[in-house]
């Protein structure tokens, strides 16, 4: 069984496009949504509802939004890579902020890769078709892999370093 991609995402139409992208491209994996950051934290911990690892099974890979209701996405991020059980989880922010701190208390909270939301369908499909490739197929992307680092957000000191 495909383990399911965890997406925590409270704004609809986004998660209205990415179940339209993970659709069209056929994607195996189910996509279980959290709506919040509660909700996020209960599946994880496998509380409340969701108590029932054979309906909610733990996720193979999570994509984060930072700008939550109720607990941010990088309180999240923080308490899960503090989780020996969530160790190798990976976790792809998936957000609509470029800034720098952001970026930055991402990567150093653990984050695996930071994504910024594209504003078409189409730029969404080629980054979730990327995810695929680099993170479901296979353990991440090869070190220094051009065609994953045009769609992340390299860490703010790993830009100053490339202008040097």
């Amino acid at each position: 069984m495909n383990k399911p991609i965890l997406l925590v995402e409270d704004e609809e139409n986004d998660v209205l496009f990415m179940r339209m992208v993970v659709e069209r491209i056929g994607l195996k994996n189910p996509l279980s949504v959290a709506r919040d950051g509660r909700e996020a934290l209960d599946y994880l911990r496998g509380e409340g509802p969701y108590a029932d690892r054979q309906r909610y099974p733990l996720p193979g890979l999570m994509l984060l939004d930072l700008r939550l209701p109720y607990v941010p996405g990088l309180a999240i991020l923080e308490w899960l890579r503090q989780q020996p059980a969530f160790a190798q989880l990976p976790v792809l922010v998936l957000s609509s902020s470029d800034q720098d701190a952001d970026v930055e208390a991402a990567y150093r909270l653990g984050a695996n890769a930071y994504l910024v939301k594209p504003p078409l369908v189409s730029d969404l499909e080629r980054r979730v078709r990327l995810i695929k490739r680099y993170w479901l197929d296979t353990e991440g992307p090869p070190a220094g892999c051009a065609e994953w680092q045009a769609v992340i957000v390299a860490r703010p000191s790993e830009k100053v370093k490339d202008q040097r």
